[in-house]
């Protein structure tokens, strides 16, 4: 058993797009998948070259994923939501051979299909634009029939940028033919993942985590629910009308349903879920505490990145325990280092570092690559924590968010972990702006509940609030308010924009 497509019944159901209702069976992924790599091939992509992919969530989306994977290319799936000038540097950056785009994104394409490097092959699903061919028409003449030369490809995923401009994140190929290594895969199931499972993917695919899950999931037989667009409400239906056992989470996609009112929460029957997993930001414990009261002890955590160097993990039971923890190391080491790469005591803040077999490099900037590299040959993701005396992960911080006021390390996750709890906050930003007497303050920028609330009381009432959760020190000494806050479809915050506007002002 090979562990791809064709090792399922031909009729079962492999892909269910959420509001369209259109399905993909496991025969016609196999067949699209077949149809795609004898394309990529004729193209002159060989294993070890790219391709990109710039769409919306699609239902060709893992068709096209599944065609490199079995030719043995890299994949760079590519946010829609970029600018062009963005998904142009990525696909320049990556040197794709083909790019497979959609006729929702064709403004953005023809912006950026002049300025493209390396001349790739260009594609539109749904349509066809000068440059882009049919993507549909060019695929439906290649044989169904495998490629002779299957082997793994793997994914070639860029950052988010929440902290600088997104650096591609490669990772070596396996070298053995698709399907040869079936022991790294089975090990990879963590969530226990078979022909029965009915996974919800309410999050972009083009990110690492819903693209691993649902890339995993195909593997093994599962049939998969993708949301177009994530809504609360729609999330809770689509659990209960599919009879979902399997899902993942960002941690606003959380309060965005705890936000919901109760009556509307409780018309939906969750018992179906087994494994509901959550990562890519902290999870507040207050927001965790409620999602497990109300869902039950299926809520796992893990905490890992697009590098894939090492990830830990935790199960409600066990955080009930340790409440913030994002879980014990799984297949690795965390070490947590001082600025000068010395071990820190248990307790102690510092860099979290994995150790392991695992190994990557960003594409084309050795220096960051040293700079997310210990002296020990460690690897780090930039994030702030402190391990307990069993082990267990907390997170803080990411280290480049950290506010030194007065002289005095202040990580802000915990002040926006307090501020989200209030039930007229429906989303916080929190971060240090400069002070002439203590070099940087703590401000929040807060989304509201109803932008009708906003002004100097609830400012007071926020302040107060933190206060009466955290020390003083900690919360904000100023609050704003906006109507939405820059967050990237996978719950990150793009914290780094806010803090700009507020230094470029005062320079």
């Amino acid at each position: 058993m090979k562990m791809i497509p064709s090792d399922y019944p031909r009729d079962h159901t492999a892909i269910v797009m959420a509001a369209s209702g259109k399905t993909v069976t496991y025969g016609e992924l196999e067949d699209l998948s077949n149809q795609i790599a004898h394309l990529f091939r004729s193209l002159g992509a060989k294993r070890g070259d790219g391709i990109a992919l710039c769409m919306e969530n699609h239902w060709l989306f893992l068709p096209v994923c599944w065609a490199a994977f079995r030719s043995g290319l890299y994949f760079t799936a590519i946010s829609y939501r970029l600018q062009a000038s963005e998904v142009e540097h990525i696909v320049n950056d990556c040197g794709a051979k083909v790019l497979v785009t959609s006729k929702l994104l064709q403004e953005n394409f023809e912006s950026l299909h002049a300025k493209l490097e390396y001349a790739p092959t260009c594609f539109m699903v749904d349509g066809e634009c000068d440059g882009a061919s049919s993507f549909e028409l060019a695929i439906q003449d290649q044989p169904t029939s495998p490629i002779a030369d299957q082997s793994y490809g793997e994914r070639l995923l860029y950052s988010s940028g929440t902290t600088g401009n997104p650096k591609g994140i490669k990772k070596p190929l396996l070298d053995v033919e698709l399907g040869a290594d079936i022991e790294t895969v089975k090990a990879a199931n963590t969530y226990s993942f078979d022909i029965n499972t009915v996974y919800l993917s309410p999050a972009p695919l083009y990110h690492a985590a819903p693209l691993g899950f649902n890339m995993t999931l195909t593997r093994f037989g599962g049939t998969t629910i993708i949301m177009e667009h994530f809504d609360a409400q729609q999330s809770l239906q689509l659990i209960e009308a599919h009879q979902v056992t399997h899902s993942q989470w960002v941690p606003t996609m959380f309060v965005r349903m705890l936000k919901l009112p109760e009556e509307v929460r409780q018309q939906y029957d969750v018992s179906s879920l087994k494994f509901a997993v959550h990562a890519a930001a902290p999870c507040p414990v207050d927001v965790k505490e409620q999602m497990i009261q109300w869902w039950g002890p299926v809520i796992w955590e893990y905490y890992a990145g697009t590098e894939a160097t090492g990830r830990t993990l935790i199960n409600s039971v066990e955080w009930l325990e340790h409440k913030g923890s994002v879980g014990r190391a799984l297949n690795c080491s965390v070490h947590i280092l001082d600025d000068s790469n010395n071990p820190m005591p248990t307790g102690e803040i510092g860099g979290v570092y994995f150790e392991s077999m695992l190994t990557f490099e960003y594409l084309n900037d050795p220096v960051k690559t040293a700079e997310a590299t210990s002296k020990q040959g460690w690897t780090t993701l930039g994030d702030v924590g402190y391990l307990d005396d069993q082990g267990y992960l907390y997170l803080t911080d990411r280290k480049s968010f950290m506010i030194i006021s007065g002289g005095v390390n202040i990580y802000p996750q915990e002040t926006e972990n307090a501020l989200i709890s209030h039930p007229k906050v429906m989303d916080v930003a929190v971060f240090g702006v400069p002070d002439t007497d203590f070099g940087e303050a703590v401000k929040a920028v807060v989304q509201p509940m109803n932008m009708d609330d906003i002004g100097p009381e609830l400012e007071a009432e926020l302040i107060a609030y933190c206060r009466s959760k955290i020390s003083h020190i900690k919360c904000p000494k100023s609050v704003d308010f906006l109507a939405e806050l820059p967050r990237h479809p996978t719950g990150k915050l793009y914290k780094r924009l806010l803090k700009d506007q507020y230094w470029q002002a005062s320079a």
